[in-house]
C-alpha cells in the first residue's frame, strides 16, 4: 500500500489591513504589537508592515481603504493562481480581482468564498510581468 500524498502547503503569506487614516492605523499597530510600518518603496498609498517574526511568519501591507466594508485580506500561497481561481469557482466561490502580476514578485487574485469572506491567492514567481 502506498503512502497518501501530502497536500501542498497553503499558508497565509501576507495580509493587508485597510485604513481610513493610515497614520492613525500605523500608530495603533506599532504601539499594540511593536510592528514597524514604513512606506513600501515605489508604491503610493502602501506601507510595509514588518511583524518582526521569523522568515516563515507573514508580514503585511497597510493600504488606504477603498470602500466602507473593505475587510483585512489574507494572502494564501498557491502553486498556481490560475488553477486556484478555477477551483474557487468550482467550489462555489467567486473571483473579485482576476490574476494580477506584481512585477518580479508573483501573481495574486482576490476571491470570495461562498460565505462572502474575501481572501487572496498568491503565486510566487520572480518572472511575473
Amino acid at each position: 500500500m502506498s503512502k497518501p500524498k501530502k497536500a501542498p502547503s497553503a499558508n497565509i503569506v501576507w495580509f493587508e489591513i485597510p485604513a481610513d487614516d493610515p497614520a492613525r492605523a500605523t500608530k495603533f499597530y506599532s504601539a499594540m504589537f511593536g510592528w514597524k510600518i514604513n512606506p513600501f518603496p515605489g508604491m503610493k498609498d502602501y506601507w510595509h508592515i514588518d511583524t518582526g517574526g521569523s522568515d516563515d511568519t507573514p508580514d503585511g501591507g497597510l493600504i488606504v481603504r477603498k470602500h466602507a466594508q473593505q475587510p483585512i485580506t489574507n494572502y494564501i500561497s498557491a502553486p498556481s493562481v490560475t488553477r486556484g481561481m478555477a477551483k474557487v469557482e468550482k467550489l462555489g466561490g467567486t473571483i473579485c480581482v482576476r490574476k494580477t502580476a506584481v512585477p518580479q514578485m508573483g501573481y495574486f487574485a482576490i476571491c470570495r468564498d461562498p460565505e462572502g469572506n474575501e481572501f487572496a491567492l498568491w503565486e510566487l514567481n520572480k518572472n511575473a510581468k
